[in-house]
């Protein structure tokens, strides 16, 4: 269930990327003026996986078959949601390291193992042949923005609205710019700092891009977070040049420039996870 004070990393694929079913699916979808805007998006998912969960947590619903839809010139992209199965994802996630008295509270075992079949069929051979190879196209971070999205990013390719009731903040780039900046980015960290978390996490993201369609869109979406920082400092905000110019001292082996960046990016975005904890 996303959280309304979360950033959002989206893949839009064009139609061609999924099976015949879906293309005619998604184009009805569209037609009857049924897609979502991102800024509508969270509240309209958490609303609907709230709603049919139900009190006891008993069972894992059907949920809407949604989408985003970008249109590029002629040609119309879709972000699914893929709701039921990030819920299934979750719901397992949500008990892992947790004792077994807790996880029973939280997940109910009904709904743990309708959640693990849910996933098992998603990944499942027969349904691979069928419908092609399993994605989720988005990511969720909530209070903050992972540094390892900023990577696949050019300052060039921001989108900031500032006007009172609708506030914006996000990056759109082609899949193939995202792909070849987090491709340079490991080839660096590699060199530099070797299989380090920040190494890990920016080769996650790299083999994540690598599921999807080659003409499909990335967006860095900050979504509900533009509600909680200033008009100032969303336009002040410079977290792509940090990371990009932070990359450019490691590749020169300049570690104090390289460190000054990320100490800039860890502390504005903590002050910002810091919020969470208001009250």
């Amino acid at each position: 269930m996303p959280s309304l004070f979360a950033s959002y990393l989206r893949v839009y694929e064009p139609l061609v990327a999924f099976d015949r079913e879906r293309q005619s699916y998604w184009r009805r979808y569209v037609e009857q003026g049924r897609a979502v805007a991102p800024k509508e998006g969270p509240s309209r998912q958490r609303t609907a996986v709230i709603e049919a969960l139900g009190a006891g947590w008993t069972r894992l619903p059907d949920l809407p078959d949604e989408a985003y839809v970008l249109q590029t010139g002629e040609t119309m992209l879709v972000c699914p949601w893929n709701l039921r199965v990030r819920v299934a994802e979750a719901a397992l996630s949500a008990r892992e390291g947790v004792p077994a008295v807790l996880a029973d509270a939280f997940v109910p075992p009904v709904l743990a193992g309708q959640a693990k079949a849910v996933v098992e069929d998603w990944r499942s051979g027969a349904r691979v042949l069928e419908h092609g190879v399993p994605r989720l196209h988005e990511q969720i971070a909530t209070w903050g923005v992972p540094l390892r999205w900023f990577v696949l990013v050019d300052p060039e390719e921001r989108e900031l609205v500032t006007e009172p009731g609708r506030r914006l903040l996000r990056y759109r780039t082609d899949i193939s710019k995202a792909r070849r900046r987090s491709s340079r980015a490991l080839t660096v960290l590699r060199k530099s700092v070797g299989e380090a978390p920040i190494t890990e996490a920016v080769e996650e993201a790299a083999r994540w891009l690598e599921e999807f369609h080659p003409r499909s869109v990335v967006e860095l979406d900050y979504g509900g977070l533009v509600d909680l920082l200033s008009v100032e400092t969303l336009r002040a905000d410079d977290s792509p040049e940090l990371v990009a110019s932070g990359l450019v001292g490691l590749s020169r082996g300049e570690a104090e420039e390289a460190s000054e960046a990320y100490d800039k990016l860890v502390a504005r975005w903590r002050a910002v996870q810091l919020l969470e904890r208001c009250n």
